[in-house]
């Protein structure tokens, strides 16, 4: 049996893991062996109900990652509970809209600070973690298609997706001859809390399905094996890329 795929013994960090994006990596990395510690501000009941049906362990890290004072302690305890930290996944974010002529300057660095400025901290204590131990790592970078292309009414998380599609290219470029893979993956348009205001808007919404060839919007768990494929040793010779997985939405 192939078990390049197999991430029994591995411990991942997952941010954002409480719902949607995050809790479905969580679970699919659970699937595959790995022990989960998923970090965010709110309950993670959920998550853990569902990662314990795989046979995962389960780790819940209650963290704030609007600033920089918890990424020491999350590195910290996931590798006081698992012994080790193998994979990161960067999937915490957040959204504001508004028109660009009246955006506002918070509006601005709260979307900043949580999609751009932490991931490369967090990553970095990461790294740092791995660099000391001596083995590899992962780090999986969830963008979108804002990393792609311009959007509307929502600047900062455009400048943020954008940004983190080129911090992807460069971390790869310092780490991979250190054992450290970086990589992103960029989800399509997915039913979350963060697309509930597209989805109400009937003009956007027969809109954004009229151009996914796959004719439906995403699902957490349709990233699953994108996310599985990136943290295993299936991927050791992938750097810096980010993988679109959007129903079709670039190809139209």
């Amino acid at each position: 049996m192939d078990t390049s795929f197999d991430l029994h013994g591995m411990t991942a960090i997952v941010t954002g893991a409480n719902s949607g994006i995050g809790q479905g990596i969580a679970v699919a990395l659970g699937r595959a062996g790995a022990g989960v510690a998923a970090v965010g501000r709110s309950s993670m009941d959920e998550t853990a109900a569902l990662v314990a049906e795989t046979g995962a362990p389960f780790l819940a890290i209650k963290a704030e990652l609007a600033t920089l004072a918890d990424i020491p302690r999350i590195v910290e305890e996931a590798t006081a509970w698992g012994g080790r930290a193998d994979i990161l996944v960067n999937n915490a974010g957040t959204i504001r809209r508004a028109d660009s002529i009246d955006f506002t300057e918070e509006d601005w660095d709260a979307v900043m600070d949580i999609n751009l400025k932490s991931v490369f901290f967090l990553s970095q204590a990461f790294a740092r973690h791995v660099l000391a131990e001596g083995h590899s790592g992962k780090i999986i970078n969830i963008a979108s298609m804002m990393s792609f292309q311009g959007g509307i009414r929502i600047p900062s998380y455009t400048a943020s997706k954008s940004g983190l599609a080129g911090l992807t290219r460069l971390l790869a470029c310092e780490w991979a001859g250190r054992g450290i893979n970086v990589n992103a993956i960029a989800p399509g348009y997915f039913a979350t809390a963060n697309t509930k205001a597209l989805r109400e808007d009937e003009k956007r919404s027969t809109e954004i399905m009229g151009r996914i060839p796959a004719g439906r919007w995403g699902k957490p768990e349709d990233l699953g094996g994108a996310a599985v494929f990136l943290a295993s040793r299936a991927s050791d010779y992938v750097h810096g890329v980010t993988l679109p997985v959007d129903g079709g939405w670039l190809a139209r």
